[in-house]
């Protein structure tokens, strides 16, 4: 016979206090349950329940392996769950956090086609340039641009931006275009204010030597998208991502400071709270983030 059946059927007459109710809980007859427990049994090669005329209690060995059983038969229930959640239509809220820049020049422009595929979906998107705890905060996923510092969360990468130096030809033309990094002492830069590390510039230089650029800022802000108007608008020097600088360096508004050295690429990734499998509506808008940003970068945007 079907072992996991055996174990339901004695599992179910331990809860319900005997044959003739496990047998109604089942759906089969009472002679069928009194033949399934008997043949666990008899494989176990011991008694599992106490049967009396007027009552059914399980043995001492039948409690120990009751509560054995009882999760075996929990978890296969899960599994089914599972299964069944895996192939249901992607619905409910998604609660997503993503970087102002990011959100607003790349998420915005897309979430219209998500939900119009996925109808059943809500979305409440959360723009900030902090780092979020995802479980606590109640996130289902996050957009994260760069290293990622939580080796606990599970990630899928989208694809890649590079950060580099830029600011716009009349900068250049007033003030000069710097031939190396350590000329950027002399240079006014602009920084932006929610940086881990400060006002602290992380470049290669062309030997492939790390250097780290700490030079105070003639404008400080905490917003990319205000930091590339002020390149445009020619104040100075900034060190931005290919996702908000591509569009005005293909325009010619702003030009690389200094081309030879070599450009620092970020991995995009989509993150989420790990566990034993991911939500229909989480797995449906990676796979949709992928598709909708299959062409871009790394200085593709």
């Amino acid at each position: 016979m079907d072992r996991l059946t055996e174990m339901e059927a004695f599992a179910t007459v331990v809860d319900q206090g005997g044959f003739t109710d496990a047998a109604k809980k089942m759906g089969i007859s009472k002679s069928a349950v009194s033949k399934h427990v008997s043949s666990l049994e008899a494989r176990l090669g011991a008694r599992l329940l106490n049967r009396t005329t007027r009552r059914v209690s399980p043995t001492e060995i039948g409690l120990a392996y009751y509560d054995r059983a009882r999760r075996v038969l929990n978890d296969a229930g899960e599994a089914d769950a599972l299964v069944t959640s895996m192939q249901s239509a992607p619905s409910g809220l998604l609660r997503i956090s993503v970087a102002t820049d990011f959100g607003v020049n790349h998420l915005s422009p897309v979430l219209g086609d998500f939900l119009g595929e996925f109808p059943d979906i809500t979305v409440n998107m959360v723009l900030n340039n902090r780092y979020v705890e995802l479980i606590s905060e109640g996130f289902d996923m996050a957009i994260r641009i760069g290293e990622l510092e939580d080796s606990t969360l599970r990630a899928r990468k989208l694809t890649d931006t590079t950060k580099k130096m830029i600011a716009s030809p009349a900068y250049f033309a007033q003030y000069g275009r710097p031939q190396r990094i350590d000329d950027l002492n002399e240079h006014k830069l602009l920084h932006y204010s929610n940086q881990a590390n400060g006002a602290v510039w992380k470049l290669t230089a062309p030997s492939g030597e790390k250097r780290q650029v700490r030079t105070a800022g003639w404008l400080t802000v905490n917003d990319g998208q205000s930091l590339l108007n002020a390149c445009i608008s020619g104040l100075g020097i900034a060190y931005l991502p290919s996702f908000l600088y591509a569009d005005a360096m293909a325009k010619g508004l702003v030009e690389e400071a200094i081309p030879d050295l070599p450009a620092e690429q970020q991995g995009i990734y989509a993150v989420y709270p790990p566990g034993r499998f991911t939500q229909p509506k989480v797995r449906a808008f990676i796979d949709f983030l992928v598709n909708a940003f299959a062409e871009k970068g790394p200085d593709r945007w």
